[in-house]
């Protein structure tokens, strides 16, 4: 007997209501916070298997943690990188600049200098310490919070500042919206709003690199958040299929904007658990812990380049901070996460580690910190020359029409003058630099 139409079946019947699943947090604002529920393996217990291992064999660590800092500040275990106090200490200061830069242009933002501005307090671990790992020509496809890997990389922070101000100094002439740096020289590939879409340039990019018979590799960042969009699927199947040499990094804040990491399917698997489907290799790592982000990326690297194919990486951190200047995180969560998150703070840790060892002091700490304040400072206001958003102080309006054609084809040549002519009307007293 065929099945009854669903449009036919008796509303008395004994099949039971279908019901729609809508994930929601474990905290809201005013909520206690209780991190109990999360597993938090002992730093040092997980195995690190031979870079050119079958990716199969690396399943077991994407629904891991790795971890290398204890309870005690020491490194410990098989993902110990090993790294010397110098370098350390030079991790250490990247990031502690990457925040002092931060919390200048917060404050830029609330005083009007610009539009808009992106924090990445608590993930400053999840660029500077790959950052260290990459080599410096290594092109590197970043999301909108990478902007440690500039800093690291010796990008001036006057010209990030100019970006950000959008004024006469800016080298990207004020086209692109503040916080989204492009920098040829610094293999860092310029940052788009349209979310996951690095991920196949990424993908792309080391196709070529291989095709070419190069050594350089790619690494790419996306939050967990968009590691919902197509373009973080298609970017896996290619990567897979041709073994591309790329590192694809997912930071998982917890947090994308105001939805919670499971609206992208973080309470069904870790997002590091993606790439057993894909037959790719996957960790999941600390990424409060700049010592195992660090040996998970050059792990990820040293695989690369050695041919054997893509690595995707799952960071697990928080977003301490709100998503963005136009973002107030007290209306969607509790405001004790910050201080519950069990996975503490990667500058304090770095910290804490290189006083154990002997290599650092709290003395030492708060004079950097205080170095890191004034020269954030000195660089502001010499960027502040240039101009400030809305300033007047800012690129010849001919520019807009400028940088995409060699020579500019005539029907852009009239609008250019159109628009010149009609802007000398409306301000008579209006004279092009």
């Amino acid at each position: 007997m065929a099945d009854r139409p669903a449009s036919e079946t008796p509303i008395g019947s004994n099949l039971p209501p279908l019901s729609l699943h809508v994930p929601e947090p474990r905290f809201r604002p005013g909520d206690p916070v209780d991190y109990s529920h999360l597993p938090i393996p002992p730093a040092g217990a997980q195995p690190r298997p031979d870079e050119g291992c079958p990716a199969s064999d690396t399943a077991p660590l994407c629904t891991d943690l790795i971890r290398v800092l204890d309870e005690n500040h020491r490194a410990v275990g098989p993902w110990d990188p090993r790294l010397d106090a110098e370098t350390l200490r030079r991790m250490l200061r990247v990031m502690a600049l990457t925040r002092a830069f931060d919390d200048r242009m917060y404050r830029g933002q609330r005083q009007g200098k610009t539009s808009f501005y992106m924090k990445c307090t608590g993930e400053e671990a999840t660029s500077v310490a790959s950052a260290f790992a990459l080599a410096d020509d290594d092109m590197v496809f970043p999301s909108y919070r990478q902007q440690g890997i500039l800093i690291a990389r010796g990008y001036p922070i006057v010209d990030m500042i100019n970006q950000i101000y959008s004024n006469r100094a800016d080298k990207l002439k004020g086209r692109q919206l503040p916080i989204m740096y492009s920098s040829r020289e610094h293999n860092f590939f310029t940052i788009s709003g349209n979310l996951a879409t690095q991920y196949p340039q990424a993908a792309g990019w080391a196709m070529a690199s291989a095709i070419k018979g190069d050594s350089r590799i790619a690494s790419a960042w996306v939050g967990e958040g968009s590691s919902a969009e197509g373009d973080f699927h298609a970017a896996m199947t290619f990567a897979t299929v041709y073994n591309a040499p790329v590192v694809f990094n997912v930071v998982n804040n917890q947090w994308a904007i105001s939805s919670f990491s499971g609206f992208a399917g973080a309470e069904r698997a870790t997002f590091a658990s993606r790439a057993v489907g894909y037959g790719m290799a996957g960790l999941r790592v600390d990424g409060n812990d700049p010592l195992a982000v660090y040996a998970a990326a050059r792990w990820a690297a040293n695989r690369a380049r050695a041919n054997m194919g893509p690595t995707l990486i799952e960071h697990f951190t928080y977003r301490a901070e709100g998503h963005s200047t136009s973002d107030d995180p007290g209306q969607y969560r509790s405001a004790q996460e910050r201080e519950e998150w069990p996975l503490g703070d990667p500058i304090m840790r770095l910290k804490r580690h290189l006083i154990a060892r002997g290599e650092w002091s709290v003395e030492q700490h708060t004079a950097m910190d205080t170095e890191l304040v004034e020269h954030v400072k000195a660089a502001t206001k010499e960027a502040e020359k240039n101009g400030v958003l809305g300033h007047g102080l800012h690129h010849p309006f001919r520019t807009m029409f400028e940088d995409v054609f060699e020579e500019l084809p005539w029907h852009l040549q009239e609008q250019s003058e159109q628009a010149m002519r009609e802007r000398r009307i409306k301000w008579p007293e209006w004279k092009e630099s």
